[in-house]
């Protein structure tokens, strides 16, 4: 039998991401001496709350089209077969398999799929806090981030540099900051 964990401000329910108050983030290597960063401007996720928190089921989506790394030339390759092929896997998703809390961390674990392949990830996640907003939604705020090699995906195009090493890194950061609103 599983204890339930007492969290302030906590509440069972469905939950609905607020994605003007979001992010659904990543980052990469480039040249080897800096990071890429993007977002996906179209996402979305519902949590399941239960009364133990550890029972939460969380189903997530973001839109590949929607990739921003605020360079349309390399948004546009991207969305290619070199890198995500989003006419033919047009979403990237997430849907866990577990909560669970070691010592005082707390990982989500899950299926993430990109361009058709459904790998096991586990994200580190961390409560922001609870809150009522202007408008009486009662919100829920977390920062959850993972990270994954991209060749284990199937996301493996590269170029070599003339100084030795490569174009862009394998290991790729994903990082959520989620302001979800509870459903009434």
């Amino acid at each position: 039998m599983t204890d339930t964990i007492e969290i302030p401000g906590y509440k069972a329910g469905t939950w609905t991401v607020d994605p003007s108050h979001s992010e659904v983030s990543f980052s990469v290597r480039h040249l080897l001496i800096s990071k890429v960063k993007g977002h996906f401007k179209t996402f979305s996720a519902t949590f399941v709350t239960g009364e133990n928190p550890l029972d939460t089921k969380v189903t997530a989506t973001a839109d590949v089209a929607s990739i921003d790394t605020k360079d349309e030339n390399r948004d546009g390759h991207l969305r290619t077969n070199d890198f995500f092929d989003a006419p033919t896997h047009p979403q990237l998703t997430f849907v866990s398999t577990g909560v669970r809390k070691v010592g005082d961390d707390w990982k989500v674990d899950g299926d993430l799929t990109i361009k058709g392949v459904t790998k096991p990830v586990t994200f580190d996640f961390e409560f922001g806090g609870f809150g009522q907003d202007a408008y009486g939604n009662y919100k829920a705020g977390f920062e959850a981030t993972t990270k994954i090699n991209r060749n284990d995906f199937g996301v493996s195009w590269n170029a070599p540099l003339e100084a030795g090493g490569v174009l862009v890194g394998d290991e790729v950061t994903i990082t959520l900051d989620i302001q979800a609103a509870l459903q009434a």
